[in-house]
């Protein structure tokens, strides 16, 4: 399994309504690679209805993987909709919502 691969395997165990980081995804993977290649991998897959990457966020919650997302407001509605607060593009008290992979 490739490192795309495997990050896309971490963040379909992401839960419904918490989220996790780019960084604690690279972590995890023990990898060299930065949180920036978690980034690129979850583009790839831009659209896909199988991969939550609405739920990984920056490390200080904000939404900075929007961009990626058909409409400006998709990721931040698909969060509130899971009960996730949001105030200007950030996870309020990101740490009530984080989730660490096993």
């Amino acid at each position: 399994m490739n490192f795309n691969d495997r990050v896309l395997a971490i963040v379909k165990q992401i839960p419904y309504g918490k989220v996790t980081t780019y960084g604690i995804i690279a972590e995890y993977l023990g990898s060299k690679r930065s949180a920036r290649m978690v980034g690129w991998a979850l583009n790839k897959q831009k659209g896909n209805p199988d991969i939550p990457a609405h739920r990984v966020v920056n490390k200080k919650g904000l939404l900075t993987g929007k961009i990626h997302f058909d409409g400006i407001n998709l990721m931040e509605e698909l969060l509130k909709s899971e009960g996730v607060v949001i105030k200007n593009n950030q996870i309020v008290n990101l740490e009530r919502y984080l989730w660490l992979p096993k």
